[in-house]
């Protein structure tokens, strides 16, 4: 496709159960090989499409400021809050984990405010990903992604759904042209 692919991951790091820092590391150990030195890596996952420039640039901004370890994308879980979950037994039976809301249909709006680790932002400083072997070290900041660009595909469905995002976000801006996601998965 006319991609400059400098390296390919060791097909030891190229499993489906290949957890994410170690790919990272060996991406920085290589970069750093060639003599190409970095302060903080940006992950951008292909599996959360909706994120944008503003996203990227809040976030650098974000770590600059504050001299944090990591920014993380989070989404406000709204209606879907934990407190309101409960544990079904091989009986059917509800019970209430201890996390449960304080009574029994206790609105939402009263809820702690809860967010998600959402997926579009993950910008870590080189030490914290190579000493500590963490993605969020020990002061990780909060980038808050709105939940109509909040989209994680792992599914099928999760296809049709950042489909379906893009082009309502394409009508919203007016755009005529049709979103392709056809190369994600």
């Amino acid at each position: 496709m006319g991609v400059d692919v400098p390296f390919l991951r060791p097909p030891e790091l190229a499993l489906d159960s290949t957890p994410t820092i170690p790919v990272l590391q060996d991406v920085v150990k290589r970069l750093e090989a060639r003599q190409e030195f970095y302060d903080a890596i940006f992950t951008l996952q292909p599996t959360n499409p909706l994120r944008t420039v503003d996203d990227i640039d809040g976030a650098i901004e974000l770590l600059e400021r504050t001299g944090a370890d990591s920014v993380i994308g989070f989404v406000d879980v709204g209606e879907r809050h934990p407190a309101r979950m409960k544990r079904i037994d091989d009986c059917g039976r509800t019970h209430d984990p201890p996390f449960a809301e304080v009574f029994e249909g206790q609105q939402r709006q009263a809820l702690e405010k809860l967010y998600l680790r959402e997926g579009s932002v993950y910008l870590t400083r080189r030490d914290v990903l190579m000493n500590e072997n963490s993605l969020k070290g020990r002061d990780c900041r909060a980038w808050i992604i709105a939940p109509e660009r909040a989209c994680n595909i792992d599914t099928p469905f999760d296809l049709f759904l950042a489909e379906q995002m893009l082009k309502w976000r394409c009508i919203g801006n007016g755009c005529s042209a049709r979103p392709v996601l056809s190369a994600i998965g």
